[in-house]
This record gives structure tokens, sequence and C-alpha cells, in this order.
């Protein structure tokens, strides 16, 4: 007797679920509205940082090469895209041409981090790449003179948004009787992307390409011994990572309208990689997952630390930023512990953990 919900039975309730998490992708952001426009704007970064994670997990998950500087490929985009569609150089090419354009440089960007740590693992590779990120931040603060390439520490104002076929992504718009603000516009445009990298991602996962990062990730000799060039792969890793980082930069620069070198610190590193390790490395889906707790918890603390404190104290004892920092720190802490390989860890992972255990 086959089991009522075994997937592999019933594919019918696969594609019943993939239709109501469709249906409620696309209903999420007027849900949100009613809270408050401001949750529209946290489901955006969300989405951002999902495709950055997505980009880390293919360097970390796949190949198994720690990378702690991978904002600075966020900022390669993001400034790609203010440099090409802003007054600051008078340039304000349609985001379809700038897009990718930052996306090749960014790769760019990642064989030239990926070719002179080609024979660094570990901890050597983590300080080499947390010291790209660090270089790129400075130079985007200092590259105003003698010629002015990136304004500073003042950043990059009056970035054009995103345009299409008259549609302006920044303006509120009727469309079926639905009010469409621009958070929620650049919603279902954030959706779509993430959906095509998602795609993406589970196709090279299991391509040979993919197959072949698992068997460096786990013996690189073993890997060369058996024919793979390590060489080329690793490079391909951070090339395609970096590639998705450069689309999520020119993506956030379109939606804020101006970045700054601040806006691309060693924390934004640290938290893509917290999401990926959080999630399960190698795991798409559970990067994903890693993304958005990341993403929503921070910002749901924040708002009920103090009317909680006020309520149970009848005062503010602690600031909310201190204790939702603790909260956030802890529950991390407890993750780590109880489920070290993530909350949903890949296969390879999984089996891992069980055979150390049983060792």
């Amino acid at each position: 007797m086959r089991p009522l919900f075994d997937t592999r039975s019933n594919p019918a309730l696969v594609w019943a679920g993939v239709a109501l998490a469709a249906l409620a992708l696309l209903w999420l952001p007027f849900a949100l509205a009613q809270v408050g426009t401001s949750w529209v704007r946290i489901a955006n970064y969300a989405i951002l940082y999902a495709l950055l994670a997505l980009g880390l997990n293919i360097v970390v998950g796949f190949a198994g090469l720690l990378d702690l500087g991978y904002v600075a490929f966020y900022a390669v985009g993001a400034y790609t895209y203010a440099l090409l569609a802003s007054p600051h150089f008078g340039l304000h090419l349609p985001f379809w041409v700038v897009l990718p354009i930052g996306a090749l440089v960014a790769a760019l960007f990642g064989v030239l981090l990926g070719a002179p740590t080609l024979k660094l693992r570990g901890d050597y590779l983590a300080i080499v790449t947390l010291g790209f990120g660090e270089i790129v931040r400075i130079f985007l603060n200092n590259l105003s003179r003698p010629v002015n390439l990136t304004n500073g520490p003042q950043g990059i104002a009056r970035i054009d948004p995103f345009s299409l076929g008259g549609v302006d992504f920044s303006q509120p718009q009727a469309f079926l009787g639905l009010a469409l603000s621009g958070p929620i516009k650049y919603y279902y445009l954030l959706l779509a992307v993430l959906v095509a990298i998602l795609v993406i991602n589970v196709r090279l996962q299991n391509s040979r390409i993919g197959r072949a990062w698992e068997a460096v990730r786990e013996d690189e000799i073993a890997a060369r011994a058996m024919g793979i060039n390590t060489t080329h792969l690793k490079l391909l890793a951070f090339a395609m990572g970096a590639t998705f980082g450069g689309v999520a930069g020119g993506m956030f620069s379109a939606i804020q309208g101006f970045i700054s070198p601040e806006s691309f610190v060693l924390v934004e590193s640290i938290m893509v990689v917290a999401m990926v390790v959080l999630g399960g490395m190698g795991n798409i889906w559970g990067v994903i997952l890693g993304a958005l707790l990341l993403s929503f918890v921070p910002e749901i603390l924040r708002w009920t630390v103090e009317p909680l404190q006020r309520a149970l104290l009848g005062r503010m004892i602690v600031e909310p930023e201190v204790i939702r920092m603790l909260i956030f720190g802890l529950a991390l802490v407890l993750v780590m512990r109880f489920r070290p390989a993530g909350l949903l860890p890949s296969a390879v992972r999984k089996r891992e953990l069980t055979d150390d255990r049983a060792a």
C-alpha cells in the first residue's frame, strides 16, 4: 500500500504544494502592505540576501571554498550599476544593459580573487578573501581623487530606478484593480530573478560541474587524481558566485537610489556566511531558508522587544537593539549546538555528521 503523503509516489502532491507556495508568494506583498509598507521593503531585502546566499553557496557549499569577502562582488555590481545609470558620469543606460555588465564585471573580479588563491584552503583562504573584501571597500572609499570615480565616502545618489516598457518600478501604479506601489513592483521583479537563479543553481548542482565541485570539496587530491581540472573548477566557482553577487548589487542600487562604501562593510559578508551555514551549506532550499530567517527574525525582534519591556517592566531597562542582538546571537548559538549541519543540511553533510557520531 502506497503512503498517502509519499511525494515520490504522489507527484500530484508536489505540484499542489508548488501551486500553493506560488499563490502565497504572489499574495505576500499585499498581505505585508496591510501591516506596513516597510515590511514589503524588508521582504525585498530578504530576497536580495537570498540571491547573495545562493551565490555564496556555490563557493562555500558546492566547492568548499570559504569566502569571507563576498560583499566585494556585491559592491562591484552595485557600483557598476550606479556609475552607468546615474548623473555621476551622465550615463543613463537601461537596466537590462547595465545589470548584465555588472554581473560580468563582478565575475571578472571573482576570477581575479580566485587566481592567486588556488592553492589556499581553510583559514588561509578565509583571511585572504576577508582582506580582498576590505580592499575593495577601501578603494571605493578613496577613488575620488585625482579622478572622481566613486565619489568617495559621499557615495552616488540619484541612481536610476528600473524602467521597462515605460513602467517605472519606483512609482505606484494600478494593475487589474490592484494598487501596486514601488516596493511591491520591485518585489515581483526580485522574485522573478530569484526563481531564475534558483533554477540555475538546481541545474548546476545536478550537473557534471556540480558533482565535480562536490568531489573537490570532499577531497581535492583524489579529485585531481581522477582527472578533474581543479584549477578551472575553482575559478568557475568564484566566477559564478561573484556573478550572482553582481546581479544582487545592481538590483540593490536601483532599489535604494543611493549607495556608499558603508553599505558594503565586513558585517554584510559575515551575515551572508551565517545565512549559508544556518540554512545548511550545499542545500539550496536550506540556504534560502537561512536568508529569510536572518532577514525577518531580527526585524520582528526589533518591533517586539520595546513593547515587551514596557508591558512587563513599565519602562525601558535595556536598549531594544542590545536585547535584539543578544536574542539573535543566542538563537544562532543554539542552532549551531543542536543542528551543526544547518536547519536543512544537504544529504552529504547529513551523512557525514551521522558517520562522525557513529564513529
